[in-house]
């Protein structure tokens, strides 16, 4: 599992477009998010790197969670 911190994740559409881009990168991948707590948890994803690279990409800041 992955699991990234997300700054600028304030709203359901900054939910539905970083999901969108996670999906993106990997069609299999189970994306749950918490707005709240602005993490988004990753299960399926083999590749940490280009997750966090669509993340990116989709104009926000993630912070893996070790």
């Amino acid at each position: 599992m992955l699991e990234f911190t997300v700054k600028g994740m304030t709203c359901g559409h900054c939910v539905a477009t970083i999901t969108k881009a996670i999906k993106e990168t990997d069609p299999h991948a189970s994306v749950e998010t918490n707005l709240a707590l602005h993490v988004v948890r990753i299960e399926g994803a083999t590749d940490a790197v280009a997750v966090e690279a669509a993340i990116r990409e989709a104009g926000y800041t993630p912070q893996p969670v070790v």
